[in-house]
């Protein structure tokens, strides 16, 4: 009996998207399969205090020794994909679904001299046509009483039929139009068989030439004025498209596939393989490897392809994100029968979109668990010390970046790493104006400074803000070479500051520079070291990113105020803190211009003519605010 806190995963480590769970054994055997909506909230019930759980589920998390989950796009495909794999798997805690009742197929008796559309759970019939499975029979019932407006087959029982010959009166549905009534000879065998053949057609996938037909003949109806026909052949149009509207996890032409989706960093790749048969996901393979090299995108896919068929063990289509680098070779590796491709729309191209979200998700969770493991943190914080030759490890890192637009709207960030772990807390913005922005480095310059004025002199309050400030890092890290180093050196030596570590690192071959080295620490592709110098860049870029999009999308407001003469900066503000939007300064009347400070009563109508006129605007003083002559 296995303690579930053992395999327990961290909440923060489970996505909250739609998804379908597998509890496997010790030796590796799914035993559960799940769906859910909240993949993060479903889990969290099942590890809780297990004397509180219901029997079954209690000997179920006490059996399991680890849990997984793939994602995908809605409830639908999750509740669809837990049906499929209940079948593939067989999990011993599945009894509802394995016992109670077998999967509801949609059946066509094509072998009886009238064609029958029924509803079955038994064996396939020599003969017979059949689709599914299905998750519901409601779900094949309502499919097929849309499909009968347009293919009226049989559906009634041998019994029916044979009552309705007797009588010559077809049953309900033949009165209705939704059956063509051969039990009563509203249509020969030949006709009759030929839509039912019609029917498999579209089920089978073949469905534009139908729709086409119907459009074509809903457009000669209403040219002619024929609106009631018109009408009834758009309803048959929308029934159509409806059942049409597929399951990105259920592909429509029962195809053999395998769809490799995939997600990579700089140093590491996420692989996600979906094996398709019949049109059903059947299983499901992936694996992170480290990038080791210079690989493309490319080179994995083709890496992840002689991996999978290195045994000859090829689907018909082999669907992939991207060709691999050398499609040739490839090819003749997995034979001439595979079709090698990437799905550029249609519903293999959506079921790839989920792969590939499966994929980015296993990367995201990989990374997670490398952050949060204590050994790689200690030894990366080491491998750090080590490279740039400090005394002792960093224990706190602040890294700092710089964003803007073409030279405007110039921000800085800080963030702060503590024993390899962010401290969000710490994070801080700062605003570059004037001189400060005129470069990068003259960004970095300022940003730095500013950060050190406040380690050197703290402000006299003695509170929080004020004690995050004073603490002094280990080692201040800048996004950038050489030029951003040397900038951020020259800030360190006006402040006199000698005790703190400064290096760069560059984002083109992820090297890391010291001020006045000639030439840049190379840390090891594979080395916890990099990897955490890359979180500390990546948070560092996301932070500063996150701060310019939003003062940029403030200065897009500014914008329709600039060019009016007497509004400077401060007033420019003080108007937008009192009506929020420019819409609602246009709006205003000039006596509630008036009422914001630092706007009179002439400059109030400057404003209030500048945004409803687009001609030229009086000159205003300055300093004053008054309409010059």
């Amino acid at each position: 009996m296995a303690d579930p806190a053992t395999y327990r995963p961290a909440p923060g480590t489970i996505p909250v998207s739609p998804g379908v769970y597998r509890f496997r054994d010790a030796d590796g055997r799914v035993i559960y399969v799940g769906k859910a909506k909240n993949l993060r909230a479903r889990l969290s019930n099942y590890f809780q205090d297990v004397a509180g759980l219901h029997p079954r589920t209690r000997r179920m998390v006490t059996t399991a020794a680890s849990v997984e989950w793939t994602v995908v796009t809605s409830e639908v495909e999750a509740l669809t994909l837990e049906y499929t794999w209940i079948k593939e798997f067989d999990p011993r805690f599945n009894v509802k679904f394995r016992d109670d009742k077998s999967y509801p197929y949609l059946a066509v008796t094509m072998g009886e001299t009238y064609p029958r559309i029924h509803v079955t759970r038994r064996a396939k019939l020599k003969g017979d046509r059949f689709f599914g499975p299905y998750t519901h029979v409601w779900a094949i019932r309502e499919t097929v009483d849309l499909l009968l407006r347009v293919f009226p087959v049989r559906t009634c029982t041998a019994g029916v039929f044979r009552r309705a010959e007797r009588s010559g009166r077809p049953c309900l549905l033949g009165f209705i139009d939704k059956c063509s009534a051969p039990c009563v000879g509203q249509i020969t065998p030949e006709d009759h068989r030929d839509l039912a053949e019609q029917f498999c057609d579209f089920m089978a996938g073949n469905t534009a030439k139908y729709t086409r037909q119907i459009e074509k003949r809903m457009r000669e109806a209403s040219a002619a004025m024929d609106y009631e026909t018109a009408a009834r052949l758009r309803d048959d149009l929308g029934a159509l498209n409806k059942v049409m509207e597929r399951n990105a996890v259920v592909l429509s032409d029962s195809t053999d596939a395998d769809l490799i989706g995939m997600a990579q960093d700089d140093l590491e790749a996420a692989i996600q393989v979906f094996h398709v048969r019949g049109g059903r996901i059947r299983g499901q393979r992936g694996w992170t490897a480290e990038i080791l090299d210079e690989s493309t995108s490319a080179d994995l896919v083709e890496r992840a392809l002689t991996t999978l068929y290195a045994d000859g063990a090829v689907p018909r289509e082999v669907l992939v994100p991207q060709m691999p680098a050398h499609v040739e070779e490839v090819r003749a590796l997995i034979g001439a029968r595979a079709d090698l491709r990437v799905p550029q729309r249609g519903e293999k191209k959506d079921l790839l979109d989920t792969v590939t979200k499966n994929a980015e998700e296993a990367l995201r969770l990989h990374r997670l668990r490398r952050a949060g493991d204590l050994t790689a943190r200690s030894k990366a914080l080491e491998d750090l010390g080590d490279a740039l030759d400090l005394d002792e490890p960093p224990l706190r890192i602040e890294c700092y970046d710089i964003s803007h637009s073409q030279g405007t709207n110039v921000v800085g960030s800080q963030v702060v790493f503590e024993d390899g772990l962010p401290r969000k807390s710490e994070y801080r913005r700062y605003a570059v104006h004037g001189e400060a922005a005129r470069d990068d480095t003259a960004s970095m310059y300022d940003v730095i400074s500013r950060r050190l004025e406040r380690h050197l002199h703290p402000p006299e309050k003695d509170d929080e803000e004020a004690r995050r400030f004073a603490y002094p890092p280990s080692l201040i890290l800048v996004d950038g070479g050489p030029p951003q180093v040397a900038a951020a050196q020259r800030a360190m030596d006006d402040k006199g500051v000698t005790d703190i570590a400064l290096a760069g690192i560059a984002k083109r071959l992820e090297e890391i520079w010291l001020p006045g080295e000639e030439h840049p620490v190379i840390l090891p592709r594979t080395s916890e070291a990099l990897f955490l110098v890359q979180r500390l860049r990546d948070e560092a870029h996301r932070f500063a990113i996150s701060y310019h999009r939003s003062k940029r999308g403030r200065a897009m407001h500014d914008s329709a105020l600039d060019e009016i003469p007497g509004l400077g900066p401060s007033r420019r503000t003080a108007l937008l803190d009192a009506f929020t939007t420019v819409r609602a300064i246009r709006e205003a009347s000039v006596e509630e211009l008036v009422a914001v400070p630092g706007i009179g009563p002439s400059l109030a109508e400057v404003i209030h003519a500048a945004l409803h006129s687009e001609g030229p605007q009086p000159a205003v003083d300055m300093a004053t605010g008054e309409i010059l002559s």
